[in-house]
């Protein structure tokens, strides 16, 4: 016979971000990332928009790797602020399925991929354990 032995405490509620609907329209009505995160600095979707940008370019040059790594941290940072504003204590469940914890999650994700391209693997590996703890649906 076997025992499971989860947490017995049970896991934290999951955080979810509040809307910001005006910066949300800017950038579905296509105003540019740049002027959004201007606009709403503590958006963390117009940061993740630009580091998506930056390491998806076409012709990517050792430089749009750095602009995304830099675009993503800061979204990240803004993003982990905004968690604990909302409860969130450093561990528990960030959902990709409410729409407004995306922006942190994909800076996270960009993080990953621009620590992981110029070789910085301990952030890289910090940030894909941190995808999987928000939401293992986001596990690569």
């Amino acid at each position: 016979m076997t025992h499971s032995h989860g947490n017995l405490l049970g896991e934290p509620p999951a955080t979810l971000l509040p809307p910001s609907p005006e910066a949300e329209r800017e950038l579905a009505d296509g105003v540019p990332a740049a002027e959004v995160a201007a606009h709403h600095p503590t958006f963390s979707a117009a940061w993740a928009a630009l580091a998506e940008e930056s390491i998806d370019r076409q012709e990517r040059q050792l430089r749009d790797t750095i602009e995304a790594y830099a675009y993503a941290r800061t979204g990240y940072h803004r993003g982990l602020d905004a968690l604990r504003r909302n409860g969130w204590k450093g561990f528990g469940p960030v959902p990709w399925a409410h729409e407004p914890n995306r922006g942190f999650l994909r800076c996270v994700t960009v993080l990953a991929r621009a620590a992981e391209a110029i070789g910085e693997t301990d952030e890289q590996e910090r940030c894909t354990q941190l995808l999987r703890d928000c939401d293992p649906s986001l596990a690569p």
